[in-house]
């Protein structure tokens, strides 16, 4: 698989796959703040601007969110996400407990966007399906 590499920080790396037409981000740590934000829109920018439906999301090392990310998540970029095109994400759900259960409200406001939301502990199982699609 070639990548092209879209934001790579010590808190994230955002790719874009040209030839699967897929975002793909990985947290390297617990992220919050600019950085998720920064995140977030870089992947945005990529599935924007290569008409991308796909979003693989590598969370594992992920903790939970704070109320203001998910405000942010859920109230503004999620809406131009999905305005944007977003149909589909792969998301491998962070270790913690924590950090899962700080998901469920973001992943319900995104199906109810009319994103396709498949939640995965295993990478490839994610990539697998995200693939098929």
């Amino acid at each position: 698989m070639t990548y092209q590499i879209i934001l790579d920080s010590e808190w994230s790396t955002v790719r874009y796959n040209a030839d699967d037409k897929y975002v793909y981000h990985t947290f390297h740590q617990p992220i919050g703040g600019q950085p998720f934000r920064d995140t977030l829109n870089a992947g945005l920018d990529a599935l924007t601007l290569n008409n991308a439906q796909k979003w693989l999301s590598d969370d594992r090392k992920n903790a939970d969110f704070a109320p203001e990310d998910v405000g942010f998540a859920v109230t503004d970029w999620g809406p131009r996400a999905a305005k944007a095109g977003w149909k589909y994400w792969a998301l491998v759900v962070p270790e913690s407990i924590a950090g899962r259960e700080s998901m469920i409200k973001i992943v319900e406001v995104f199906f109810e966007l009319g994103v396709r939301v498949m939640v995965f502990t295993d990478l490839e199982k994610a990539r697998t399906w995200l693939l098929k699609l």
